[in-house]
């Protein structure tokens, strides 16, 4: 049982440590970014693709926003990294999609990418800033190239040098769940997001 309690612990830990402040933006902007009719676009790989894959259901059924998985067209994807190469295969995606500044991408991530590890997010970030889009994160390490440049950037701590990818990618579960059922909920109660 010492594995189970530690594991458990350590769940607790980033329960009581992660910015509340941060969540709260997270949700404030994605609010406006429905009244503004505006599109999420989520960005992840490995595990994290999953998770924005679960992601792009909650936002667009409970919250009602356009939203999308780059990861989810497996078609388009690999024909874009075969053709293209991998660094640019979700800028070049998003430049399909027209990205503009009433959209958003979304970054679910261990690392944050950088120039060297998760290459394609940081060049979907770079376009996304020329585009004046939202940049909003859920990510851990240091947050990589997503924190440097979100506009809101959920930093899931370390707390295990062992645990940080499995503690990463759950806690992205976790925050997205919060804020897409706090938004849910505020629109069927018709209220402020406070």
């Amino acid at each position: 049982m010492t594995y189970i309690s530690k594991y458990l612990e350590e769940v607790v830990t980033i329960a009581e440590s992660i910015s509340l402040e941060q969540i709260q933006k997270l949700a404030d902007i994605i609010a406006e970014i429905r009244k503004n009719k505006g599109r999420l676009f989520f960005l992840g790989v490995g595990g994290s693709a999953a998770n924005c894959s679960h992601a792009v259901n909650d936002f667009r059924k409970l919250v009602g926003v356009e939203s999308y998985a780059i990861t989810d067209n497996v078609s388009e994807l690999t024909a874009r990294i075969n053709d293209e190469g991998w660094d640019t295969c979700f800028e070049k995606w998003l430049k399909g999609s027209v990205l503009s500044d009433n959209d958003a991408i979304f970054v679910l991530s261990v690392g944050g990418g950088s120039t060297t590890t998760s290459s394609n997010i940081a060049y979907a970030i770079d376009l996304a800033k020329r585009r004046h889009a939202k940049i909003l994160s859920i990510v851990s390490r240091d947050g990589g190239w997503s924190k440097i440049h979100s506009d809101v950037c959920v930093l899931i701590p370390v707390v295990s040098e062992e645990r940080i990818t499995p503690h990463a990618e759950e806690w992205q579960g976790v925050v997205w769940h919060l804020v897409a059922n706090m938004l849910k909920e505020n629109v069927d109660a018709n209220k402020d997001l406070r």
